[in-house]
């Protein structure tokens, strides 16, 4: 028998190419699961067949700030660095993936605060941006009463607490009762989300469309009373102005350089969150 098939120079090998028999698959293919996962890159759990819940492009940045109480004072926190300004107007976010969101699903509580805050109507990587700010998504004290992941102080912590049960009461069963509840990073989520909220919504009302986190940043870094101002203010305006009537220590504990423009302000907010601080905070 003569084999005529092309590339088969053995009778061997020609009987091994004529053995080959056609398969049909059934079912759907096998997924491949990596036994190796790449270093410093954070594993997740998909159940198949579920929505992406993390569609969109990544930004990048880390870094602290700080975070006031609810009468607009400031605290101490880990400082901003100078940068040139830039312009970050309001609106025009959208809501998706993130570095920051990233590094805090890296943490034990990641996961359930992102849950808390997609309960309160808030975007994930917004909060999880803010405990990049804060305190680089660590359960660390601050200075007085200011503690905890997303540095709040006890005062904040339970007005916020306290709200965000009225308005989801199916919170409550995710709370550490308590002052307790201030140093547990999953709990003070629920607050810190309630505080973006709010923040976001104070904007809305004062005209800002579509509130990004980066005009709520102002809001929640030196309370309510500089919220608007600081979300509506020109890059070219000296935060000190912006912040008239603010302690000195306001600027100082929050690293704001004597002439630091707002513009400065964020450009630094910015260039630590990455994609995050042009996304909206309320989903």
């Amino acid at each position: 028998m003569t084999c005529a098939a092309p590339g088969c120079f053995a009778l061997k090998l020609c009987a091994s190419a004529f053995g080959q028999v056609p398969q049909t698959l059934n079912g759907p293919p096998v997924q491949v699961q990596p036994y190796v996962p790449e270093p410093g890159v954070p594993l997740f759990a998909i159940s198949p067949g579920t929505v992406n819940p993390f569609s969109g492009v990544d930004g990048g940045g880390t870094g602290a700030q700080s975070e006031s109480d609810n009468s607009g004072g400031g605290d101490s926190g880990v400082t901003s660095a100078d940068a040139t300004a830039g312009d970050y107007s309001s609106g025009g976010g959208t809501i998706g993936n993130s570095t920051v969101l990233g590094t805090m699903l890296a943490q034990p509580w990641g996961a359930t605060a992102v849950e808390n805050a997609e309960a309160l109507g808030v975007n994930p990587s917004a909060l999880a941006a803010t405990c990049v700010l804060e305190s680089g998504c660590q359960n660390v004290g601050g200075s007085g009463s200011i503690t905890g992941a997303f540095q709040m102080t006890a005062a904040t912590y339970n007005e916020m607490i306290t709200k965000a049960v009225a308005d989801n009461p199916s919170l409550a069963s995710q709370i550490v009762p308590g002052i307790a509840g201030q140093s547990d990073p999953a709990t003070q989520s629920i607050a810190a989300a309630e505080y973006l909220r709010q923040g976001a919504q104070s904007l809305e009302d004062a005209g800002v469309t579509n509130p990004t986190l980066l005009d709520t940043r102002g809001y929640y870094n030196f309370g309510p009373k500089y919220g608007v101002a600081v979300a509506t203010a020109p890059d070219s305006a000296p935060m000190s102005q912006v912040l008239a009537g603010a302690p000195a220590s306001v600027l100082t504990s929050n690293g704001i350089k004597p002439g630091e423009t707002v513009g400065q302000w964020r450009a630094s907010v910015a260039g630590k969150i990455g994609n995050a601080a042009s996304q909206l905070v309320l989903s």
